[in-house]
């Protein structure tokens, strides 16, 4: 029987790769699961680079204690909630609008959230770079803004790459709960495909579909090690 059962997954993991219905339903979920992840990358490192700033500048001013607040509040909400309960708010809740693109719906609930981490690794990163060059900066004449665009922050670049390349790995798989609020992405695609059928059938898209996932992830990684590499070496010259 695990004979039979092995070579029928077998079997159907070639008739998925080789049937055009099969793979035009998966790269359909493809396009949904890279929309949503592209666009919430660019949210997630835009916003959390903007919170990470609002939380670095010091809160002496009291111009900054009202920002720093709603940068902490947010903060802490996000990173202490569940993914999927956000992602129901933002669909049932917040933009549970007729008509409203769903899409779009997700790529606001997964950017805020990558938001609230890329801005704690981003701010880490700042933190990470020697006192001693924000002091040479000022010492120099410079005010914060030139002291922390033109010397720390070139720095701390280099040691957040890592840690907002694994929240971006991060995000691309936890798109993978979107079905919930009923879209079509790569894990209903592999659901629909192997509905109904029995374990080798069913097995057969989900591996498929996590085939899709790795190929994303290792085409990133791949990327994010270039970019260090490039990053350590001019640091050599």
């Amino acid at each position: 029987m695990l004979l039979n059962l092995s070579a029928g997954f077998f079997e159907n993991i070639v008739t998925i790769f080789s049937s055009s219905k099969f793979m035009e339903m998966i790269l359909e979920g493809l396009k949904c699961t890279l929309i949503v992840s592209l666009g919430a990358t660019l949210i997630g490192v835009i916003l959390g680079t903007l919170v990470a700033i609002v939380k670095i500048i010091p809160s002496k001013s009291k111009l900054m204690i009202i920002p720093n607040f709603i940068c902490d509040v947010y903060v802490t909400i996000i990173r202490g909630t569940p993914m999927a309960l956000q992602l129901f708010i933002m669909a049932f809740v917040i933009f549970a609008i007729r008509g409203f693109p769903m899409e779009l719906t997700a790529i606001l609930a997964f950017g805020i959230n990558s938001g609230a981490y890329v801005s704690e690794s981003i701010r880490a990163g700042i933190l990470s770079v020697d006192i001693g060059q924000t002091e040479a900066g000022r010492a120099l004449g410079l005010p914060y803004s030139k002291t922390m665009s033109k010397i720390v922050v070139p720095q701390a670049i280099k040691n957040v790459i890592p840690s907002i390349g694994n929240e971006i790995i991060a995000l691309i798989k936890e798109t993978s709960i979107v079905s919930m609020i009923g879209m079509y992405d790569l894990t209903l695609a592999a659901k629909i495909i192997g509905s109904g059928q029995n374990l080798a059938t069913y097995f057969a898209p989900m591996v498929v579909v996590a085939i899709f996932y790795l190929a994303i992830v290792y085409t990133l990684t791949f990327i994010i090690k270039i970019i260090e590499r490039r990053l350590r070496a001019s640091d050599r010259r």
